[in-house]
């Protein structure tokens, strides 16, 4: 609780009544200094007494870079006071207009407060909170109330439409490798032109570099059309690595795969359908850097990887540069790819109320 600049100035003015009451006598300044001496004190009194307003709010649904999010907030005060709320954000989003709203909170009724926020950077960011600031009637004191964030957002990274040249080629050989289920080890043969490298059997090549390389042959192959992709990148081209990642990733669900994920801090097993395509989603919102495992790129049938200046794919031995699925021009506004219509499972969460702390 702190004096305004109101308050300030009704002290100022006591202080000098009082000084020339001392100088020439109280009679004629009785009238100026009781007033607002009373007032004051006053002032003091009743907003002191002041209860911290409640704060509920809805759940903000994910989203992905440069998109907006309507944020709506539900006070109620215990009395009426004029007040003053101003949203806080999380790191890595921001707000459109000035998140702020002078207003009077009346006394148990709910007084909404709306804003729109920006997400700004990809991965999980707390949505932010409140400062209530609350005045007496003459805005004379002033008491202010934080409220912390109770929730965040999912910020999905910017996912690019792979309408390249070489985009239907990595739909077809994804495709042709998913068909090869790989089932018990049945034995080694010698390599024919032809085969996938993830089948040689390196081991033996490092033991014979001067023989022909073997394959390894496995029995039960299936159809069962599910690959994995597994993405890496060194410290500083993570957000390289998640939105090619992530744009692959979604180019073969479209395409009607069932797609797994490997990440340096992350596994994700092949699924298909809205609500897996946001766990994919979800989860290179927050992949780290880091290097794979030998064994877990040997294994993936699509592999990202972000070490150079642009994000390179390699699909069964084939290395395509990022830039060459995308296509010239395609700046990679958000696809359709969030499957928002599917009942998300962050709007079933209820709705938070919250006490104040004062300030």
């Amino acid at each position: 609780m702190r004096l305004t600049i109101r308050g300030w100035t009704a002290v100022a003015v006591v202080a000098f009544a009082l000084a020339m009451s001392w100088q020439y006598g109280p009679r004629s300044l009785n009238a100026v200094v009781v007033p607002v001496a009373i007032v004051t004190v006053a002032a003091l009194f009743t907003t002191a007494r002041i209860d911290p307003p409640t704060v509920e709010g809805a759940a903000v649904d994910d989203g992905f870079v440069g998109e907006t999010r309507t944020v709506e907030r539900t006070i109620e005060s215990p009395r009426t006071a004029s007040g003053t709320i101003h949203a806080t954000v999380g790191d890595g989003l921001s707000v459109q207009a000035r998140a702020r709203l002078e207003t009077t909170l009346e006394g148990d009724a709910e007084t909404r407060f709306t804003y729109e926020l920006s997400l700004e950077a990809r991965g999980e960011h707390d949505v932010g909170g409140l400062e209530i600031t609350v005045t007496d009637v003459l805005g004379l004191v002033e008491r202010r109330f934080e409220y912390e964030s109770t929730d965040t957002v999912v910020v999905y990274p910017r996912v690019y439409g792979l309408e390249g040249r070489d985009a239907g080629r990595l739909t077809a050989t994804a495709v042709a490798a998913s068909r090869t289920d790989r089932g018990e080890f049945d034995g080694l043969r010698e390599y024919r032109r032809g085969d996938s490298l993830r089948d040689v059997h390196w081991k033996s090549a490092a033991k014979r570099p001067d023989e022909e390389l073997f394959v390894m042959e496995y029995a039960d192959h299936g159809d069962d059309s599910s690959i994995t992709v597994a993405a890496s990148a060194p410290s500083g081209r993570e957000d390289e690595l998640a939105s090619a990642a992530a744009s692959v990733v979604v180019h073969l669900l479209e395409a009607g795969l069932d797609v797994g994920l490997e990440l340096p801090n992350a596994a994700r097993p092949a699924g298909s359908g809205w609500g897996h395509r946001r766990t994919l989603l979800a989860a290179l919102a927050v992949a780290d850097a880091g290097d794979l495992e030998d064994r877990v790129r040997a294994d993936a049938d699509v592999v990202v990887d972000a070490a150079g200046v642009e994000p390179t794919v390699v699909v069964d031995g084939t290395e395509i540069p990022f830039d060459r699925l995308r296509g010239e021009g395609n700046s990679g506004g958000p696809v359709d790819a969030s499957g928002r219509g599917g009942g998300d499972e962050r709007s079933e969460r209820r709705d938070d109320g919250s006490r104040g702390v004062a300030a």
